[in-house]
């Protein structure tokens, strides 16, 4: 009997946060990077091999890209994205990929990739996109740091392959966006794994909110990985670990501060939409190994110094966390 009560009240907050989304959309929406018009990026050949000689060739291409989206931002007349794209395309930046277009598709490596026996994927959530590109940057730049310390032969690359949801818009609550950002993900993992063999079997995938739900979703159709770690996540939209139908490690860590654990948690299907993600990823229904997220909120995960960012590293290193339980 009590489940009936639990879900009527799960639907009444669900769609509520669907209303006020939709309100929110005119006032968020206008503010989109989509907006600033950018070059379609060169076609380039897949990456068959991760020598320094090509890596520096697709980094090259791709820096001449950058420049050119500069340029047209430059042209419209913004000249602030135009900045911080000059800046993207200097030499401390190497891009495997980059499109400019629709808010931005990038993906940066951090590290010597030609090398690497550990590779950590970064998957940014929500309002992630050229115009917030700077701090999604330092976070993979900080896991980047803290691996290194531990184990010199490792990369972090900082995917941002797909199209994130707005906060403050209805797609965030639902897995539309995932869906089709999880084909670009695994595409993309089989990609890297014949791109950099050395790492095969050792890699991390590190999840950020909306992002584990891609991760869910690229995992639930296939992909090898070692580790997937959910951080700050609202679900993944697949149901416990044992829906993931995945061989790697699943972890779940969340801040003490972080407002995702005031979000309902659950999933409705509704004529032609599903809303919410499932359960909790920190309860025991879902499954997964729980790490210490110590006293963060939402957007500070990764920050230097932090006993999220540290435990995230320890993962991603093939360490175990310190803290933490078996959920």
């Amino acid at each position: 009997m009590a489940s009936r009560p639990r879900s009527s009240r799960l639907r009444r907050t669900l769609l509520a946060a669907l209303v006020t989304a939709s309100v929110a959309v005119p006032v968020s929406g206008a503010a989109r990077p989509g907006a600033v018009p950018a070059p379609a990026p060169a076609a380039l050949a897949p990456l068959r091999d991760a020598t320094p000689a090509a890596l520096d060739a697709r980094y090259a291409a791709n820096r001449a890209g950058i420049r050119a989206a500069a340029r047209m931002a430059a042209d419209h007349g913004d000249l602030r994205r135009a900045a911080a794209l000059r800046t993207l395309a200097g030499p401390a930046h190497r891009f495997l990929s980059f499109d400019g277009r629709d808010g931005g598709r990038t993906t940066e490596v951090f590290g010597d990739l030609a090398h690497a026996e550990r590779i950590a994927v970064l998957v940014p959530g929500s309002d992630t996109d050229l115009d917030t590109y700077g701090r999604f940057r330092a976070g993979a730049l900080a896991l980047g740091n803290e691996m290194h310390k531990r184990d010199a032969r490792s990369a972090v690359v900082a995917w941002l392959g797909y199209r994130t949801p707005s906060t403050v818009s209805p797609t965030v609550l639902t897995p539309g966006r995932a869906e089709a950002a999880a084909h670009q993900l695994r595409s993309f993992l089989r990609e890297l794994e014949t791109t950099a063999p050395s790492a095969a079997g050792r890699l991390t995938l590190v999840c950020h909110s909306y992002g584990s739900v891609v991760c869910g979703r690229a995992a639930a159709a296939g992909l090898r990985a070692a580790d997937i770690v959910l951080y700050g996540s609202p679900g993944t939209g697949t149901g416990p670990v044992g829906g993931l139908h995945t061989r790697a490690t699943v972890w779940a860590g969340r801040g003490a501060h972080d407002w995702i654990a005031d979000v309902p948690h659950g999933r409705l299907q509704l004529p032609g939409l599903t809303l919410g993600f499932g359960p909790d990823p920190m309860s025991e229904e879902f499954g997964a190994r729980i790490f210490d997220a110590g006293a963060t909120d939402h957007s500070h995960y990764l920050t230097p110094g932090s006993v999220s960012l540290t435990n995230i590293a320890r993962i991603a290193s093939g360490a175990a966390p310190t803290g933490g339980r078996h959920a």
